[in-house]
């Protein structure tokens, strides 16, 4: 399992991210998160370090982390991968789902 830390840095616009993730060795990343980003996609989040860091698990369940881009803004990943913005809303904000046969 890979480890990730994480190194929020306030910008003008929202956050600048250094991410540096380790599994059999090291990548090093830089991800901006702008303040509509997080309101979406972590409503009511301080700061983006918990997205930031379940957008590193998503990619990692689906590519290596030498293929994970250097720099990026975080919406990027929705134009690889489709089903990112809702399956990190979901892990965001656990909670029955129109997809739970229970709730109706």
């Amino acid at each position: 399992m890979a480890t990730i830390d994480i190194t929020t840095t306030p910008t003008t616009d929202g956050w600048s991210c250094e991410v540096t993730v380790r599994d059999g060795g090291v990548t090093h990343h830089r991800v901006r998160v702008p303040r509509a980003d997080l309101s979406r996609l972590a409503p009511g989040a301080a700061d983006p370090e918990d997205l930031v860091r379940a957008s590193f698990d998503f990619l990692l369940e689906r590519e290596p982390k030498e293929s994970i881009l250097r720099e990026f803004d975080l919406s990027v990943i929705g134009r690889y991968f489709p089903d990112y913005e809702r399956e990190i809303a979901r892990q965001m904000h656990p909670g029955p789902t129109d997809f739970d046969p229970r709730v109706r």
